[in-house]
């Protein structure tokens, strides 16, 4: 069942989008070439204690981390490491949610270590582009298929791959709940978007081919083709209004 939120759930879900939304961009500014994705993955833990905030990711399924932390190849769910260093290069997707007064925020980017490719700087400008395809779709009265579709046409007509084994999903109380948001999709299908739902919209996408493999620990998912992948996602809430994003930091 999707759950439709209040005005007063909407404000506390704000509080956490912001939260998880600034410790993403202290992250951000904080890559650099030598540092380890276990350091990395401390000032995101650090930053939501200090806002007396709970890593939505830390013990989540049995996930060791308060981060996801995923370079190169990499698609999700990278564990941080101590023996995990990021290079001049690199590009790093770090995935963040917070969990404050009852309610979850999750968001997401792809940022560059230095000097990165053309084709990696290309991925990452597509992939984030087709995030805000995906939101602009996110009107009341439009169905989810909407949104799937945008995002899918956005990044199929240029040429990459779009994962199809993991998608977006509802967010409020629990950190995933219904509908699921996959990042391709018919337009004109799917569930009626309303007034009060709230979604994480985040498109997963690869310079080569949709498929991916999962690593050996269970966690870390990889590109099958061994290409660069970007994934990048907001928290929304659906209103009269438009879609508001409500994991900027």
């Amino acid at each position: 069942m999707i759950s439709i939120k209040s005005k007063t759930d909407l404000a506390k879900m704000r509080d956490a989008g912001k939260i998880a939304g600034q410790a993403l961009q202290l992250a951000g500014e904080s890559i650099k070439a030598g540092m380890t994705t276990l350091e990395l993955d401390k000032i995101v833990h650090d930053y939501i204690i200090s806002c007396n905030a709970k890593p939505s990711f830390l013990g989540y399924g049995g996930f060791p981390g308060s981060a996801c932390i995923s370079i190169n190849n990499e698609v999700i769910h990278g564990i941080p490491r101590a023996s995990k260093i990021i290079r001049e290069g690199d590009i790093v997707s770090v995935d963040v949610g917070a969990f404050y007064n009852g309610f979850h925020g999750d968001t997401c980017a792809t940022f560059p270590c230095g000097k990165i490719s053309e084709e990696a700087k290309a991925l990452l400008e597509i992939t984030e582009a087709s995030l805000y395809k995906g939101i602009e779709a996110a009107q009341v009265g439009a169905r989810l298929g909407d949104v799937s579709h945008a995002v899918e046409e956005y990044c199929s007509s240029r040429g990459y791959g779009i994962v199809r084994n993991y998608c977006g999903h509802g967010i409020g109380r629990n950190l995933h709940e219904s509908p699921e948001v996959p990042n391709y999709g018919e337009a004109g299908k799917g569930p009626r978007l309303t007034a009060g739902m709230t979604i994480c919209i985040e498109p997963m996408i690869n310079a080569k081919g949709d498929g991916v493999k999962v690593q050996k620990d269970g966690w870390t998912v990889l590109t099958a083709s061994g290409s660069l992948s970007a994934h990048f996602e907001h928290t929304i809430a659906l209103t009269s209004d438009g879609p508001v994003i409500m994991t900027r930091p």
